[in-house]
């Protein structure tokens, strides 16, 4: 059996970065694991997120991986590093392809990073625009509606409650005269329509998932582990909460069925 590529996330978010890898590799097996149960993970602690993001990775690893997107934002900020030490397969999350993707598109030095409180608070994406070019100015926004109005389906581009929200967090983004804004939580490419629509077309928007998923792209073709197969890729969804909800907003975005795709998943606190 073909290795998969894995994919993890807290819920829908991830998706932005499987519909990516299956345009960059479409004869890629991909599996996915949406945390649907404990969406969403940007407002737990340190902590917290360990333990889960162990058990998201434990539970991708089982089903025969080569390599593992951590498509989630909030976890690649918080627990990237103890993931890398601890993986047997490459491991890549979102907030070192964003930010390189960022700085070399940014004209006036000015990036702005919206995502989740704990992704804000744990100053990734600084860091890592920094150790880039410490002469581009950060600016931080936390936007923590965002996560729950996808995952509940409020992301159509003439949503009224999404373009109240929107412009609630944004108006400070757009003050800042950032010319490029990094989405720095998967679920948030799912609103980019309302986002670029708000920020206007001079700015540029950084899909987090889509960059990292890129780097994933790379680093399987450089060590030879591209599928042999020249059938389309199968992909394989799992959720930790009941299927149908995640079904129906996963059709609506990928614009493909996928129901008979989607498991249910039990994860455990077993060692990586």
């Amino acid at each position: 059996m073909e290795k998969a590529i894995g994919v993890f996330d807290s819920g829908l978010g991830g998706l932005t970065a499987v519909k990516e890898l299956a345009a960059l590799m479409p004869n890629e097996n991909i599996i996915y694991l949406g945390d649907t149960a404990r969406v969403p993970y940007g407002s737990r602690s340190p902590e917290t997120l360990i333990r889960f993001a162990k058990e998201d990775l434990s539970f991708v690893l089982r089903q025969n991986v080569k390599a593992v997107l951590v498509a989630c934002g909030t976890i690649s900020s918080v627990a990237l590093p103890i993931l890398k030490k601890e993986c047997p397969v490459f491991v890549e999350g979102v907030v070192g392809p964003a930010a390189r993707s960022a700085a070399a598109k940014t004209k006036n030095g000015k990036v702005a990073v919206i995502a989740t409180n704990a992704t804000i608070n744990s100053g990734a994406y600084r860091k890592e625009l920094s150790s880039i070019d410490n002469n581009i100015e950060v600016f931080e926004k936390a936007c923590p509606m965002f996560v729950p109005i996808v995952e509940n389906g409020y992301f159509g581009r003439d949503n009224a409650a999404a373009k109240i929200i929107v412009s609630d967090y944004l108006s400070e983004v757009k003050r800042s005269g950032a010319d490029t804004v990094i989405l720095g939580c998967t679920h948030y490419p799912i609103l980019r329509p309302l986002i670029a629509d708000f920020l206007g077309p001079d700015v540029n928007l950084v899909d987090s998932g889509k960059e990292a998923a890129k780097v994933i792209c790379e680093k399987i073709k450089a060590d030879g582990l591209c599928s042999d197969s020249e059938n389309l890729g199968g992909h394989t969804y799992y959720v930790t909460d009941e299927p149908s909800g995640f079904v129906n907003l996963a059709e609506l975005f990928l614009d493909r069925k996928i129901g008979n795709e989607v498991k249910k998943a039990v994860l455990t606190e077993e060692n990586i």
